[in-house]
């Protein structure tokens, strides 16, 4: 596989700039893989039902939802694994490092916050973020539950299994690979939050919760393709669920919730519109994507996809062993993250770089300390480098800054040379 490059463009422009003695090489250097009560209202099993006359003592239960739901999922994707269409091999992508370094740094550290990946039409940001599901990691889940509840964390847990934990109850354990989800732009609120059968609820206290989309993307990926075209109801939908991590649904003083901290993976053209800002914020990296030049390079993409369609089982043997040794890679970046540190010396540094370059909030630091750490992970180190910090910087920062609409160099670029500034 070729190398991965953790730089973007506006740093190979400036890579000939002389850093201080600590930092051995200015160019970032290319990744080789080698029940209770509360404020008068009644809960039962993760739903509330608000105080009405005539509804005094209604117990709803929600307690078959998981099972029900679970089996049915299991089911359906053991019926359609065999007809699915082959996903190209993300080790086979040619280019685009930026956008694929973000998207494995994600995997290794989902709280950095996800991606947004902006670029021209026709440059595999669809193609890249859907081929990132071989590489998968698999995680603990508690069996038959629709929310991927973390068997041994309460904050990723829903409702009723944190009930069963509490209680002492012993949780039944699989292995799964880490979802992903695709957001139709398209998609209902009662596709994507979840609906509740109000009918169910009050006249027979059986099941009455369908879980959407944000249910099945808990502890994975949720991908929005053209997530610039996506209705404002449902950015306001993503936005609260960003910034609490659980999803509820009310109709009718009836009120269920359940944990949804997911992975927010989005692309889009940035001639079809602008994101919103609060929305923009949320995602902890921004990739920029731009059609290849080089007449070579262009050449073997052709030809590799065209491999691919005329054979994708042969295609995909072709780049098993590469796939393999990356999928290690990212599991052992992954078991080794807490031990990775960083000097304090250099958070002092990249809270400077966020501080002179005005970046509103603390969100960009935050997220530039766990890129590099994540980076320096996968790199099977222990200790943030320089060099991990001006690979990630600029994709952590560039789309926290103010707007110029009379400045002409590219965000990437100020936040390069802002980083020069202060660490040289």
């Amino acid at each position: 596989m070729a190398s991965i490059l953790g730089a973007s463009s506006s740093t190979s422009i400036l890579a000939s700039r002389p850093l201080s003695s600590h930092i051995s090489k200015p160019s970032v250097p290319s990744l080789t893989f080698t029940s209770g009560q509360s404020n008068g209202r009644k809960y039962y099993g993760g739903v509330r039902i608000q105080g009405k006359k005539g509804i005094s003592r209604l117990r709803l239960t929600v307690t078959n939802v998981a099972t029900d739901v679970g089996t049915v999922e299991q089911a359906q994707n053991l019926a359609s694994k065999e007809s699915q269409r082959p996903v190209y091999p993300f080790a086979a992508i040619v280019g685009q490092d930026e956008m694929k370094l973000c998207l494995l740094l994600n995997v290794i550290d989902p709280k950095i916050g996800g991606v947004m990946i902006m670029g021209d039409r026709g440059t595999g940001k669809s193609t890249t973020v859907r081929s990132l599901v071989d590489l998968l990691p698999e995680i603990k889940v508690v069996a038959g539950d629709p929310y991927n509840s973390d068997p041994e964390d309460p904050e990723f847990m829903g409702v009723e299994v944190r009930e069963k934990a509490v209680k002492g109850e012993e949780l039944p354990i699989v292995l799964t690979k880490i979802t992903m989800v695709d957001l139709p732009l398209g998609a209902t609120e009662d596709r994507v939050c979840g609906t509740i059968d109000i009918e169910k609820a009050l006249t027979e206290g059986v099941k009455a919760f369908e879980p959407g989309l944000l249910a099945k993307a808990n502890r994975g990926i949720l991908y929005v393709d053209e997530v610039n075209l996506l209705d404002d109801h449902l950015v306001d939908v993503l936005l609260d669920s960003a910034a609490s991590g659980w999803n509820t649904v009310e109709r009718e003083g009836i009120s269920i919730s359940h944990p949804a901290r997911f992975i927010l993976i989005g692309s889009g053209n940035p001639e079809e519109g602008e994101l919103r800002p609060q929305l923009l914020d949320r995602f902890g990296m921004h990739a920029q994507v731009g059609t290849v030049r080089d007449a070579d390079l262009r050449v073997k993409i052709v030809e590799e996809r065209g491999r691919f369609d005329k054979n994708p089982k042969e295609f995909r043997d072709s780049y098993k062993a590469e796939q393999e040794k990356l999928q290690q890679q990212i599991a052992s970046a992954r078991a080794t993250l807490s031990s990775v540190e960083i000097d304090h010396d250099m958070k002092v540094k990249i809270s400077k770089v966020c501080a002179e370059l005005n970046v509103d909030g603390l969100r960009g630091d935050i997220v530039t300390n766990r890129a590099a750490k994540a980076l320096a992970a996968l790199k099977n180190r222990d200790k943030v480098t320089a060099e991990d910090i001006a690979t990630v910087i600029p994709n952590c920062l560039r789309h926290r800054l103010r707007k110029d609409p009379l400045e002409s160099i590219d965000s990437g670029l100020l936040v390069i040379e802002k980083f020069y500034e202060v660490f040289s």
